[in-house]
C-alpha cells in the first residue's frame, strides 16, 4: 500500500505541475491585463500603465513569470492579489475555501445519504408506482438546468414564501451593530468546529453501537447525535454570537437545499441501477436460499457491492464542486472559491485565479486518490 501511495503522490505532483503550466498559459493568453482595468481612467497617461505593469511583474516574459510562480508556489507563497493589492492570495483562499467546502460538503453528503438509502429501497421494491414516480423525479432533478432551478428556488422560498434570504453570505444591516470581536469569519469558523465535534461524537457513538445488543443500537446512535447537537445549539443560543450564527445559517440553507436536490437525483438513480444489477448476481440467490433475512441480504450483501460506483460518484463530485460551484455561488452570491475564481479570471487577476485553480486541481487529485484507496476497504477483492 505504501509503495502504491508513493507512486500515486509522485504522479499527482507531475500532473499538478502540468495543470499549473496549462492554466497559467490560458490565463496569460487573455487579451489585456489588470493594468488596463486599474488605469482605465482616461486622465491617467499610458506611461502610468507601464509603471503599474512593471510593479506587478507583467512586463517580464511569460516563461520567467511561470517559473517564478511555480517556484514560489512550492515554497508556500501564492503571491499577492492584483485587484486586492497587497493582500496575499493565500489569505483570500483561506477565507473563501471554508465557505465553499461547507456548502458543497454538506449538500453532497446529504444527497449521498438520502440518494443511497432511497435508491436501494426502490431497487429492492421495484415495479411499483412509488419506484416509477421516484425515478421520474430523479431524472428530472438530474437533468434540470441548474441556473433555472436555482432561480426557481429563490423565487419560491425567498420571493413567494419569504422564508429564506435570496442569497449572500450574511445580512450587512444586521452585522453593523455586531459587538466588538464578533466577525463573520470568526463566527463561521466556530460553526464549522461545532459541527465537526458533533459529527465526530456521532461517528464514535455509531462505532460503539455495533458492539451493543441490536435493540439498543438505534437509541445509542440517535442519542450520540442529539445530545451534542442540543448542547451546541444551547451554547450558540445563550452566547452573543448566536444571532449572527443563525443569520449565516439562514443564508446557507437555500444554496445547500438547491445543490442537495440536484445531486440527489443522480445518486438515487445510480444506486438504483447498481442495486438492480447486483440483485441479479448468483450470490444474492444463494443468500436467499440459505434463508437469510431480507434486510441482511439487501444491506450487507447487495448494497455494499452497489456502493462502489456510488462511492466513486460522491468523491468525484466533492472534487468537482470546487470549480463546478461557480454557477451556484454566482446565482446565490455566495463568496466562495467558485465566485472568487470567476471574478479574478474576468478582470485578469492572475495570482488569485491561479491560486483558486490550483486549489481546485489539488482537491480533484486528492479525490481521485481517495476513491482508489476507498475501493480497497469497500471491496475485499481489490489489493494494491
Amino acid at each position: 500500500m505504501w509503495r502504491y501511495l508513493g507512486k500515486r503522490i509522485f504522479q499527482m505532483l507531475i500532473t499538478l505541475l502540468l495543470f499549473q503550466a496549462a492554466t497559467y498559459f490560458l490565463l496569460d493568453a487573455q487579451p489585456g491585463d489588470i493594468a488596463d482595468l486599474l488605469t482605465s481612467n482616461p486622465k491617467i497617461p499610458p506611461s502610468q500603465r507601464q509603471v503599474l505593469r512593471h510593479e506587478l511583474g507583467l512586463d517580464k516574459p511569460f516563461t520567467t513569470r511561470l517559473v517564478a510562480y511555480i517556484e514560489n508556489f512550492y515554497r508556500g507563497d501564492l503571491g499577492v492579489s492584483f485587484n486586492q493589492y497587497p493582500r496575499p492570495v493565500m489569505d483570500i483562499i483561506l477565507e473563501r475555501l471554508p465557505r465553499t467546502l461547507v456548502l458543497f460538503l454538506t449538500a453532497n453528503i446529504l444527497a449521498f445519504w438520502t440518494g443511497f438509502v432511497s435508491g436501494k429501497i426502490l431497487a429492492w421494491h421495484r415495479g411499483g408506482f412509488i419506484e416509477y414516480s421516484s425515478t421520474i423525479v430523479g431524472v428530472t432533478l438530474y437533468t434540470v438546468f441548474t441556473p433555472w432551478f436555482a432561480l426557481m428556488m429563490i423565487w419560491l422560498f425567498s420571493v413567494y414564501l419569504g422564508w429564506l434570504p435570496p442569497g449572500k453570505f450574511l445580512d450587512p444591516v444586521k452585522w453593523i451593530s455586531a459587538p466588538a470581536g464578533i466577525t463573520a469569519n470568526k463566527v463561521f469558523i466556530g460553526m464549522i468546529w461545532a459541527a465537526t465535534a458533533v459529527l465526530i461524537i456521532t461517528f464514535i457513538g455509531f462505532i460503539i453501537s455495533n458492539y451493543l445488543p441490536p435493540k439498543t443500537r438505534p437509541a445509542v446512535r440517535l442519542g450520540s447525535f442529539l445530545v451534542p447537537a442540543v448542547l451546541v445549539l444551547f451554547n450558540w443560543w445563550t452566547s452573543a454570537a448566536g444571532p449572527y450564527a443563525w443569520d449565516i445559517l439562514r443564508h446557507l440553507i437555500l444554496p445547500v437545499l438547491t445543490v442537495t436536490l440536484i445531486a440527489y437525483g443522480g445518486t438515487m438513480l445510480l444506486t438504483r441501477t447498481s442495486m438492480l444489477e447486483t440483485l441479479r448476481e448468483d450470490y444474492i440467490l444463494t443468500a436467499r436460499a440459505k434463508g437469510l433475512p431480507e434486510k441482511v441480504i439487501r444491506d450487507k450483501h447487495a448494497a455494499r457491492n452497489a456502493l462502489l460506483p456510488v462511492w466513486t460518484s460522491l468523491v468525484f463530485a466533492l472534487g468537482a464542486s470546487m470549480s463546478g460551484g461557480i454557477i451556484t455561488e454566482s446565482i446565490f452570491s455566495w463568496p466562495g472559491i467558485g465566485l472568487t475564481l470567476l471574478n479574478s479570471a474576468l478582470i485578469g487577476d492572475i495570482p488569485l485565479a491561479m491560486g483558486a485553480l490550483t486549489m481546485v486541481g489539488i482537491i480533484t487529485l486528492i479525490s481521485h486518490l481517495v476513491v482508489d484507496v476507498g475501493y480497497a476497504f469497500l471491496d475485499p477483492r481489490i489489493r494494491y
